[in-house]
């Protein structure tokens, strides 16, 4: 019954996205075009709107509303997953050097314009790279007699994603453009703005496998959450899982980074949010996180647009000033814990 209220909200959201903006246009229009691109529906619908209108939908706020809630739902699913693996609530989607990896690659190619022989799909194809390469080194890094040490983990994190963001400020200052430099940084805050349909495929069907995954590893997750020795008691392999886990998320957090820059404080807020509302059980904490993640970013692109409009805001200006606060009251309340005690 929840899942459904909250896949009804999600609706409402994706409807009113496309709905606003410079042009407005009407709920039954948005939807009676979405209809008449289904084969068995496209001569039951009279069209009575014109071919910009239907670009406008079709063609530009569709895809955007569609990839926001694909971003929101993969980096608010692998916030869950991450912060049950490290049994750290403060852990995030980035801490593999995922998002400093992705943005080397992605300045690259803003500023330089490397990987041209891939077209389109070069900033995409380059930042996913940039992250894959980050994630190896941190992956190496953290292993100490072919096991992953939670500690040098987090470690080689913060030190790989230091070394690589330094490595992104120097291309950026490097850069023979001033546009150069502001499309980087823009990219770097966050951004559904270059979305198409043809780019909407590869992460809807990484973000679906990766819910299923981490679904079907529910118990695993839980048993995480009591501790190290609890978990083996319990039957799980520890290095194996922990060592899947990293790649699952790693792979996961880089496509969703590839195609819409790096969007802070999702994956760090929503599943705290959920767990304050339905408790710390990974198999209701991982859809509903899932649900909650794709309508804050529907939301979060929605004001972004329409704050300073014609021009527009980076995501992740907008979910920094929702999360920021947010922390700043989790903190002050003393009840809050995550797994078997407080943080």
């Amino acid at each position: 019954m929840f899942l459904g209220s909250l896949a009804v909200i999600l609706l409402f959201s994706i409807t009113m996205s496309v709905m606003l903006g410079p042009v407005s246009i009407r709920p039954d229009t948005v939807w009676k075009i979405a209809l008449v691109k289904l084969p068995i529906m496209e001569h039951l619908i009279t069209v009575d709107w014109s071919k910009s209108y239907e670009h406008i939908i079709w063609d530009i706020r569709f895809p955007r509303a569609f990839l926001g809630a694909i971003v929101g739902a993969g980096l608010a699913i692998v916030g869950v997953a991450i912060q049950a693996l490290v049994r750290n609530s403060l852990a995030d989607p980035f801490i593999l050097g995922v998002s400093s990896g992705a943005s080397v690659g992605a300045t690259l190619v803003i500023i330089f314009g490397t990987f041209s022989l891939f077209g389109h799909y070069a900033l995409s194809i380059a930042a996913f790279l940039g992250s894959l390469l980050s994630v190896v080194i941190v992956f190496f890094l953290s292993q100490v007699g072919g096991r992953i040490s939670t500690v040098r983990l987090l470690l080689a994190g913060i030190a790989v994603s230091m070394i690589l963001s330094a490595v992104t400020s120097f291309i950026v200052i490097s850069s023979p453009r001033e546009e150069g430099i502001r499309n980087a940084l823009f990219w770097m805050m966050g951004s559904l703005a270059g979305a198409k349909w043809e780019y909407i495929t590869i992460p809807a069907i990484a973000v679906s496998l990766g819910i299923i995954f981490l679904l079907t590893q529910s118990r695993s997750l839980n048993t995480l959450l009591m501790g190290e020795e609890t978990a083996k008691t319990l039957g799980v392999n520890i290095d194996v899982f922990r060592k899947l886990l990293i790649i699952v998320t790693a792979l996961l957090t880089g496509v969703i980074v590839a195609v819409s820059g790096a969007i802070g404080f999702v994956g760090l807020m929503i599943p705290h949010i959920v767990r304050l509302i339905i408790g710390s059980d990974h198999r209701r904490v991982l859809p509903v996180s899932a649900f909650v993640g794709a309508i804050f970013i529907i939301w979060a692109d929605v004001f972004a647009r329409l704050i300073s409009s014609p021009e527009e805001l980076p995501i992740g200006i907008v979910t920094a000033i929702c999360g920021g606060p947010f922390f700043i009251w989790l903190l002050r309340r003393s009840s809050y814990s995550f797994g078997g005690g407080d943080r």
